[in-house]
């Protein structure tokens, strides 16, 4: 099983990719296009070009885990784009935002790690 964690590392790739690929496809296109290791425990998230569906590559120190996701209908409208980068990082929550088809850049929560005040001394 899949446990996807808030101290993951989630990259997605920006550009939509051959939906034809599978485990050994997606893993040349992390080393090549994205620049990351896909043994590093990275959960590495791709679009078909119709944007109708979504794969999740991710290794577990065992093996690699493939999952996809295919909208019964329309598409994701909210996928992130960027003229400069091939991929871009996300957060839990934005995934689980991004997976429901919502806009991961619209989420609002708080700072995944923050100082605590300790107090006066």
């Amino acid at each position: 099983m899949i446990q996807i964690t808030p101290q993951m590392r989630i990259l997605l790739a920006v550009e939509p990719v051959d939906f034809r690929r599978g485990i050994d496809g997606l893993a040349a296109l992390c080393r090549q296009s994205l620049q990351s290791d896909p043994l590093d425990g990275t959960l590495f998230v791709f679009c078909g070009r119709s944007r109708r569906a979504v794969k999740c590559l991710v290794y577990d120190s065992q093996g690699f885990w493939l999952c996809q996701k295919r909208l019964s209908q329309g598409s994701f409208k909210a996928w992130p784009r960027s003229d400069t980068e091939a991929r871009q990082s996300l957060t839990t929550h934005q995934l689980y935002t991004l997976l429901w088809n919502g806009d991961p850049t619209q989420t609002q929560t708080a700072p995944v790690w923050r100082p605590v005040n300790a107090g006066p001394k």
